[in-house]
């Protein structure tokens, strides 16, 4: 059995489509078709019920994929206790505060994977680093800067909370709503000055840095925020998520460089095939 075909078998149970497999893959989808055709026909079974919008695991599909983890994981294994050792290749990464676990852990999985060797230190982004994962706002003059993700910020609040109902938040609605101060934020900067300029103060309930902690004391109940808000964030199923009437701001984060290395740009490349 072909570990490349148990591999694409993987990548689309866990997707949910051979068009998204590819995309992590990084092959085209074709080839994850007749990888997944050549299980079938190997095991006589369909893997998968194929719909308009993606893919459902049979009882086969289930069965296999546990197993296809644990083959796949015993051949890693195997390859790294025989591989003759390389030298190290440090590399110092800058990473503000805020950019959310999922993401991070995306990034930073697929590019120690592109790398043979990678030693990876994530430091502020003000330290001394290679490279830096940054606001543009932050960007130096001498520095490239390369998008990669842009975040409105939203007013998150529990399902339940009165303001709930609204389609839009004015700022007069939030005098002495429980508040979630996220700090230091551009956004709560920001809309620190619209409050003071409309005499309207917060309950300010709790001080944190990062939004994780913040999204996961609206999720408590303690009270609401202002955070900027990833596309397609599947863990604010949960939250309610409102504009605030004159209070516009976007964050546009993205990856900032002085100067081309090999490690660099490899990760300029895995940032541009997002």
């Amino acid at each position: 059995m072909d570990l490349r075909n148990l591999q694409y078998f993987v990548s689309v149970y866990e997707t949910g489509s051979f068009s998204a497999a590819s995309k992590r893959q990084y092959i085209a989808q074709p080839s994850i078709s007749a990888a997944i055709k050549l299980l079938e026909e190997s095991l006589s079974k369909p893997l998968f019920l194929r719909y308009p919008r993606g893919v459902r695991p049979t009882e086969a599909g289930h069965q296999l994929y546990p197993l296809a983890q644990q083959l796949l994981g015993q051949a890693a294994a195997i390859k790294y206790l025989l591989k003759e050792e390389n030298p190290k290749q440090p590399f110092r990464l800058g990473l503000i505060k805020g950019l959310g676990v999922a993401r991070t852990s995306d990034v930073l999985k697929r590019f120690t994977s592109r790398v043979e060797a990678l030693e990876l230190t994530l430091v502020p982004p003000e330290e001394k680093c290679d490279a830096r994962i940054i606001n543009h706002e932050l960007l130096n003059a001498n520095e490239i800067f390369v998008p990669m993700w842009q975040d409105d910020f939203r007013w998150v609040m529990p399902m339940d909370h009165p303001l709930s109902l609204k389609d839009e938040i004015a700022i007069a609605d939030l005098a002495n709503v429980a508040f979630i101060q996220r700090e230091p934020c551009e956004g709560w900067n920001f809309l620190r000055d619209k409050l003071s300029q409309a005499h309207v103060l917060l309950d300010v309930r709790a001080r944190i840095q990062t939004i994780d902690y913040a999204i996961g004391l609206v999720k408590a109940g303690v009270g609401c925020a202002f955070i900027p808000i990833p596309e397609n964030a599947d863990y604010l199923n949960d939250v309610v998520c409102r504009s605030v009437q004159n209070v516009s701001l976007t964050r546009h984060i993205g990856l900032a460089y002085s100067q081309h290395t090999t490690v660099v740009d490899t990760l300029v490349q895995l940032v541009n095939e997002r």
